[in-house]
């Protein structure tokens, strides 16, 4: 395509919104008008099954859940009275929470004012925080920010660590809609401990961020904690950021949540335009589609030129993936459904993998997120007339245009400043996107079984731990792992057997091996005195 029919595509399908001052460019993927129109009909149910789960339809139905996250931004639109007083009387408890812990009105026990926040969840209950904490936290916020969102002994120690002189000061935040999420509930249980060890109440440093009436909701209460917030079973965990779990870690450390809300209210209004070409959503929904032959045939490449957005990619890769990567469709059959995500930012992609991006398997469809304000203040001129900033949009695209120059697709977003209102923005453009998405390949977006299969196998690895412990205390003598399999009847589990063993020896939990440890059939395992 000569430069001036590029420039022409380039002004047919770019998208321009005025009040969120937001740009999409989809021209350089390689559809053409064809196959818009021929994906009209799809888009056609598409816009009514939002319609239909905006209204409060069961659009989750193997769970048989409502989807609200929409509502959560505009209560208007909840579908009782009740829900919406819910929505409405939440943000305001978050609000009044959180000014009366700036002010010193809420404090520990034995200082002014607490000075840190630790969260500790996993999934969205992590992930959204986090990407939100790392975009537009202040530089100097109200309560410094820290984050557990794993059950990795090391790493909960490293943020205990840095926190031990401050432990007394800190207001920890358990985020678990059920309040049974093992890897959460470890890390509450870890940082109990570290309270316990400097002779510390947690009780008065903890808040709950749970479901109505689950356990930890119900311990919470018991035990006195500091206070409760709720999460709904109308919000999965991948579209939470705008509920408790995201907003009040925010507000908490000085972010304007009512900006997020606003900036996600504007975009989900731009994205329920019925009209493919002035709908950002439903765009990037078609791009998507192109791309990947409606099968994720390619995968995503994040690449955000903002640093405050490096993030971004691990958001979206739990958003996109979580809901698409499917094996079922909603009529039973067998489609493999889902679209790989990955990214870092740029220009640091420039001395990374852009060179396989451009020059290696063509595999993929890249979307650059391109932030127009360089700085708050002047910049500096790092040559005449060129500042860093100049050097980071020459890049951009420069990368673009190389990668279309050898038929590689890209997108690119486009916003003005990273802040408040365009990183609530950014959430909804990509959660509608994925709701579109869903709709085109007929699957669930709102259901996770293949994580809750990782669940129930590692549940029944521990109870294999559990069971392999008992009987070699029973025994009293040394058995080899093959023997032990057979003991406890699980022939077939012979290899989980000998990793658990490995495991526990390396930990010094009591359990010997003895023999060539490069053999694993010629161990054998005991218990230590």
């Amino acid at each position: 395509m000569d430069a001036s029919a590029l420039w022409q595509r380039y002004q047919d399908w770019l998208y321009y919104h005025e009040g969120l001052d937001f740009y999409l460019d989809v021209s350089r993927m390689g559809f053409d008008d064809a196959f818009a129109l021929a994906m009209a009909a799809k888009f056609e149910k598409a816009f009514q099954d939002m319609n239909a789960l905006e209204g409060g339809a069961i659009a989750n139905p193997d769970e048989n859940r409502m989807v609200g996250h929409y509502w959560l931004r505009d209560p208007d639109l909840a579908p009782t009275p009740e829900l919406k007083g819910d929505i409405v009387d939440t943000l305001v408890q978050i609000e009044t929470f959180t000014a009366k812990v700036h002010s010193g009105e809420i404090h520990p026990p034995a200082s002014a004012k607490f000075t840190d926040v630790l969260s500790i969840g996993i999934g969205g209950s992590a992930l959204g925080p986090q990407f939100v904490a790392e975009a537009i936290s202040p530089i100097f916020p109200p309560l410094a920010i820290h984050f557990i969102d794993n059950t990795d002994p090391t790493g909960i120690d490293r943020i205990l660590a840095k926190l031990k002189s401050r432990l007394s000061t800190t207001l920890v935040l358990v985020i678990s809609k059920s309040g049974g999420t093992p890897e959460t509930r470890n890390g509450m249980i870890e940082v109990q401990k570290a309270y316990e060890c400097q002779h510390l109440d947690f009780a008065p440093h903890f808040v709950a961020i749970t479901g109505k009436d689950s356990n930890l909701d119900k311990r919470a209460k018991s035990e006195g904690w500091l206070g409760t917030f709720p999460m709904y079973d109308w919000v999965g965990g991948r579209t939470s950021e705008l509920s408790a779990v995201g907003l009040l870690p925010a507000a908490l450390q000085g972010i304007d949540i009512r900006q997020m809300l606003a900036g996600a209210k504007a975009m989900d209004g731009a994205t329920r335009i019925a009209d493919i070409k002035k709908n950002p959503a439903a765009l990037l929904c078609l791009s998507w589609y192109f791309a990947g032959n409606g099968k994720g045939e390619k995968d995503m490449v994040i690449l955000p030129y903002k640093d405050s957005l490096l993030l971004f990619s691990r958001y979206l890769q739990q958003l996109v993936m979580e809901s698409l990567g499917k094996e079922k469709d909603l009529e039973g059959n067998t489609v493999y459904q889902g679209v790989a995500v990955y990214g870092n930012k740029g220009s640091t992609d420039q001395h990374a993998y852009v060179q396989q991006l451009r020059e290696g398997i063509p595999n993929f469809f890249a979307t650059f997120i391109e932030v127009l304000e360089d700085r708050e203040g002047t910049s500096t001129e790092v040559e005449t007339g060129v500042t860093s900033g100049d050097y980071l949009s020459g890049l951009l695209q420069g990368s673009r245009q190389a990668l279309y120059e050898n038929q590689r697709d890209s997108i690119t977003v486009t916003i003005r400043q990273v802040n408040p209102y365009t990183v609530g923005a950014l959430i909804a453009l990509y959660e509608r996107a994925v709701g579109f998405y869903a709709s085109l390949v007929n699957i669930n977006a709102y259901h996770q079984p293949g994580v809750e299969a990782g669940k129930k196998a590692a549940a029944a690895i521990l109870d294999l731990q559990t069971r392999s412990l008992l009987v070699l205390r029973e025994a009293g003598k040394p058995m080899s792992v093959s023997e032990l399999a057979e003991k406890l009847g699980a022939s077939h589990q012979v290899e989980a057997i000998y990793k658990i063993m490995r495991h526990l020896h390396a930990n010094q939990r009591g359990v010997v091996l003895e023999g060539n440890l490069a053999q694993p059939s010629s161990l054998m395992v005991s218990i230590n005195g």
